[in-house]
């Protein structure tokens, strides 16, 4: 046999199931990766939401104005970490402060606890139930410490490949968007659609709520210092957090303090917090959110909440975001299959495919 002629192709499988099997080679691939990678997923996910945040101020600077790429970037990542990982510090630090305060000095507590039993005329307290209490609290506090060291370091991690992965999306831009373009199996309009429901969860969930949190805490760190709650910056500090929670929110913070300044028999500040915060730190949210519509994003609150839910299960704190992003994700995928088959139905009837797309947005 000659070094020329063809050699016979022994391959056992048609062009068909090869393409099947490649297809499944790339899902047992992806999964494996997914799985291999699923504690870090919520780095990537952060990514792609600062990316959608700070890519309107890219723009701007980059292509408009024609800064550094590299610079811009870098400042990008540094405003990032200081909005974005110093709160959290700030508050993980006050917080231990706190806790280290009341295990040092009970009498704060106990002295409240004492009013509610003369309240209510059940007795729930004596020396030996504290005493047990804190050494069941100290004794847990011991056994968890490991778990948060551990967990200290796993946050660290998410956070740096975060911004590294943040990086690359900024400085290599361009090859980044190309790569959804062609790789996502939509129509463009589709893409286009999906971008518009990412840029409106985004605006509503981070920039919106996050300006309505912090509305929020400034108006419960003022009303609580006013009617006379100790440490009200700090509760401040948490009520903003919590304001990111739909429904509960803020109540949870003003809330207590409320019950305690009465069970002091300060019945004024009591009843005066409940009235600032029912009347006025309650609804700023629904004014801030009429007079925001247009500029965060109309998303429905029913969303917002279930999104919160689950995503919080599952992603953790990024979940506040993450969660309302995938229910409408969800919610515009049923839509564009729900189109995608009429637009087939029509194509089999003879019909132009140009009658069932959606109209221009201007």
């Amino acid at each position: 046999m000659s070094a020329s002629s063809p050699t016979p192709d022994t391959n056992i499988y048609t062009p068909r199931q090869q393409y099947v099997l490649l297809i499944l080679c790339l899902v047992g691939i992806s999964v494996l990766i997914l799985v291999g990678l699923g504690s870090y997923i919520t780095a990537f996910l952060g990514a792609g939401i600062l990316f959608v945040v700070f890519r309107p101020w890219f723009v701007g600077l980059v292509h408009r104005r024609g800064w550094n790429r590299q610079l811009v970037t870098v400042g990008l990542l540094v405003f990032a970490f200081v909005v974005i990982i110093l709160p959290f510090m700030a508050l993980s630090l006050m917080l231990v402060d706190r806790i280290r305060f009341y295990g040092q000095d009970t009498s704060q507590i106990m002295a409240v606890l004492h009013k509610i039993e003369q309240k209510t005329g059940y007795t729930f307290t004596n020396e030996q139930s504290v005493r047990t209490l804190l050494q069941q609290a100290v004794s847990w506090l011991s056994q968890r410490l490991p778990s948060l060291a551990s967990g200290l370091l796993h946050f660290t991690v998410i956070i740096g490949l975060m911004l590294f992965t943040l990086y690359f999306m900024f400085t290599q831009e361009a090859g980044f968007l190309r790569g959804l373009r062609r790789y996502l199996p939509f129509r463009p309009s589709t893409l286009h659609e999906l971008g518009d429901s990412l840029k409106n969860n985004v605006n509503a969930n981070v920039l919106g709520q996050a300006l309505i949190a912090l509305v929020q805490a400034i108006l419960t760190g003022v009303t609580l210092r006013i009617f006379g709650v100790p440490d009200s910056t700090f509760w401040g500090v948490v009520a903003f957090f919590m304001a990111f929670i739909p429904v509960l929110g803020t109540p949870l913070v003003w809330g207590p303090a409320a019950i305690i300044k009465l069970a002091q028999n300060q019945t004024t500040q009591g009843v005066g917090i409940l009235l600032v915060g029912v009347i006025i730190i309650m609804n700023i949210d629904n004014l801030l959110r009429i007079l925001l519509a247009k500029r965060i994003g109309d998303i429905h609150p029913l969303i917002t909440l279930a999104g919160v839910v689950l995503g919080v299960n599952i992603f953790g704190i990024l979940g506040l975001v993450l969660g309302p992003l995938l229910l409408s994700y969800f919610i515009v995928l049923i839509k564009v299959f729900e189109r995608e088959n009429r637009i087939l139905q029509r194509l089999r009837a003879g019909k132009p495919e140009q009658d069932m797309l959606p109209p221009a947005s201007g």
